[in-house]
């Protein structure tokens, strides 16, 4: 038998997920992106440089919609291809003015949709809350790191 409420941890998990990318498209809707853009644009800002293929592993789709995704942004001014300086066939996607001024947008949405989200959430039980998430994280990642880990790297590195 399951007890404490962990049999209802998956559905939990997945309907925040979806009302809080329902909530930050709402807030977002008028940069003129789609979800997809939104999540290429800020693993582009994140990892400056990442590679064409690479992308399609991080956003988990396949390398022709990349591609296509890839094509639109650029065409609109958010993205640019340059060639790799060690291997003329990768791509390498690095983000525009536009997309670093939108990529500190979508940081503060979020940030408001997060608070929101956490209303009536004491501090300490938020930070059990990250806790616990990460370790699942690492607990699930088969040798992957954790998208989490990567934020945390890149924080460090910022401060």
């Amino acid at each position: 038998m399951v007890s404490s409420g962990i049999d209802r941890l998956g559905f939990l998990i997945h309907d925040v997920q979806r009302l809080l990318r329902k909530r930050f498209e709402a807030r977002a809707s008028g940069v003129g992106l789609s979800s997809a853009q939104w999540r290429l644009l800020v693993r582009v800002a994140k990892e400056e440089g990442v590679a064409q293929a690479r992308l399609a592993e991080l956003l988990e789709i396949e390398p022709i919609s990349v591609s296509r995704l890839v094509d639109r942004m650029e065409e609109s001014g958010w993205i640019e291809r340059r060639a790799d300086a060690t291997d003329r066939r990768v791509r390498m996607i690095f983000p525009t003015p536009k997309a670093r001024e939108a990529y500190a947008q979508i940081k503060s949405l979020a940030g408001e949709v997060y608070e929101e989200s956490l209303t009536g959430v004491s501090t300490g039980d938020r930070h059990v809350l990250i806790r616990a998430l990460e370790a699942m994280a690492e607990n699930l990642a088969d040798g992957e790191t954790p998208s989490c880990e990567k934020v945390k790297s890149t924080e460090g590195a910022a401060a």
